[in-house]
């Protein structure tokens, strides 16, 4: 499958600019042909505009009466103008969908000089669980810059600002509240750039403790790319500098701290164990290779050259245990997840289960109950995972490919799964990005009802766990703030950050 966005014809010429929320529009017959809008099929609030008929009055029994008015009810749905039914409504050629602002608490774009296929979100010192507007938040991101211009491409170290709310007719917010919330206030993009000459293919981000301890933590970002190169940089300076006027960052500080170059092909799994402090690093390559990297009690970085081993195919995604300091698993194109212990001399996987019948683009682990694994597949489909119930066969080296059934299966989206990561605090919520420009939004506690069940029956292919659905060009990859809670990020042909009004 295709990994890259589509080649953008921007010259990357000119400054950033921050992107504005989209307005509320008036919609008729005439502008249908371009634009719609969706609405959450499960809210109920759906009104026929026929007058109302007393019950008798036409001389046919109540419930034949009320069955005709509930489906002419549902056309009026259907037919009404601007508005798109999430399984029901089709777009013709040349139709583009607006977001309906209603049902955004915060809803904004920025843009950036070239598109980036991969960001991470960097936590910050301005508090966990804010709730006050404008908000503020710090990302990276590595560029795609057109194959003719590759020397333009670099990280990009941001800070957005001035994300404000939605406005509402109705809003009762207390005084202090107001005080805090400028709702005229137009998203601010600030960004430090460092140049890489090469395409990003995925980018993560740790805080380390400082090696003097009279000094604040340090942000590492590693940096796998086209190049084969994996890239590690100190970005403390570069986001010091959004804060404290007057700083310069020099090129020294742009250099990257380390270059791992075992890879001999491309790749896109890298992760940071969030149990070693110093710096424990996990990459993985398109051979089906997987090395670690470690920081020293001196500063450096050593790069174990036993590679781990046991894929079919390309590492497409990794990520260390949340509470096994020795335990990892990758997803990878050959259908399977495979769990590894790093103290195994064999390097061999621990336990390999299949999936999925095609390729594995990307994973995440439930840091709330970490036994759950939700994977995400070329074919659209996306899946839970009890990882209780993968047992290792006898023999750890000679393990063979196990196939236990998902706690929970999703055929939703109709194109690759790009993206997927469970809400930081609710073990029962998790963000989808894929291919058909949507990011999705889940409520695993959902169940039906039978009366909930008779409600949606004429609702094809729309799982009632379905939240929310966010529309983006091009979307790749999407991330819960952890410190603003129900506050996302996704990256595509520019960076929306929104917060809906249903998480």
């Amino acid at each position: 499958m295709s990994k890259r966005l589509a080649e953008s014809e921007n010259s990357g010429e000119g400054p950033l600019k921050g992107g504005g929320r989209p307005e509320a529009m008036e919609v008729d017959d005439k502008t249908i042909e371009e634009m719609g809008e969706f609405e959450d099929e499960f809210e109920d609030e759906f009104e026929s505009e026929d007058e109302i008929i007393e019950a008798g009055v036409d001389g046919r029994p109540d419930a034949e009466r009320e069955a005709e008015e509930r489906a002419e009810g549902a056309m009026d749905v259907d037919s009404g103008p601007g508005t798109f039914i999430v399984g029901r409504s089709k777009l013709e050629p040349g139709q583009t969908l607006a977001p309906d602002p209603s049902t955004y608490e915060m809803l904004h774009t920025l843009s950036t000089p070239w598109p980036c296929l991969s960001f991470d979100i960097i936590r910050d010192g301005l508090g966990d669980g804010r709730k006050v507007y404008p908000a503020t938040m710090y990302t990276v991101a590595g560029t795609q810059a057109d194959s003719r211009k590759v020397e333009e491409n670099q990280l990009m170290v941001m800070k957005f600002s001035g994300l404000s709310r939605m406005e509402r007719d109705d809003d009762s917010s207390s005084d202090e509240e107001d005080d805090n919330d400028d709702e005229d206030a137009d998203p601010i993009l600030e960004s430090k750039s460092i140049p890489i000459n090469s395409t990003t293919n995925r980018i993560r981000v740790h805080r380390s403790p400082s090696q003097d301890p009279a000094k604040p933590s340090i942000t590492l970002t590693a940096t796998m790319t086209e190049s084969t190169n994996v890239y590690i940089h100190d970005i403390t300076p570069h986001l010091a500098s959004f804060d404290s006027p007057g700083t310069v960052v020099t090129p020294q500080q742009n250099k990257p701290i380390c270059t791992i170059r075992a890879h001999k092909s491309e790749g896109y799994g890298v992760d940071w164990s969030p149990l070693h402090p110093a710096g424990k690093l996990l990459t993985g390559d398109n051979d089906g290779l997987i090395y670690v990297t470690t920081r020293s009690d001196g500063g450096g970085w050593v790069t174990d050259t036993r590679a781990f081993q046991g894929h079919t195919g390309s590492v497409e995604d990794i990520q260390w245990s949340p509470t096994e300091a020795s335990v990892f698993a990758s997803a990878s194109s050959d259908g399977t997840v495979r769990v590894w212990d790093v103290r195994s001399k064999s390097r061999r996987p621990a336990l390999t289960v299949r999936v999925s019948d095609v390729d594995v683009n990307v994973m995440s682990w439930s840091r709330q109950t970490t036994h759950l694994l939700a994977t995400g597949a070329d074919d659209g489909a996306w899946a839970v995972w009890d990882l209780r119930q993968w047992k290792p066969s006898a023999g750890a080296a000679a393990a063979k490919e196990e196939k236990p059934t998902p706690i929970a299966n999703f055929r939703y989206h109709n194109e690759q799964i790009t993206s997927i990561e469970w809400h930081p605090t609710d073990d029962s919520i998790v963000a989808v990005a894929a291919g058909d420009n949507t990011v999705t939004l889940w409520d695993l506690a959902v169940e039906l009802d039978d009366e909930e069940s008779r409600d949606t029956a004429g609702v094809q292919d729309v799982p009632p766990q379905l939240l929310f659905v966010h529309y983006q060009q091009t979307v790749k990859e999407v991330h819960w703030h952890p410190q603003i809670p129900g506050a996302l990020v996704a990256t595509g042909d520019e960076f929306s950050v929104f917060k809906t009004i249903s998480v």
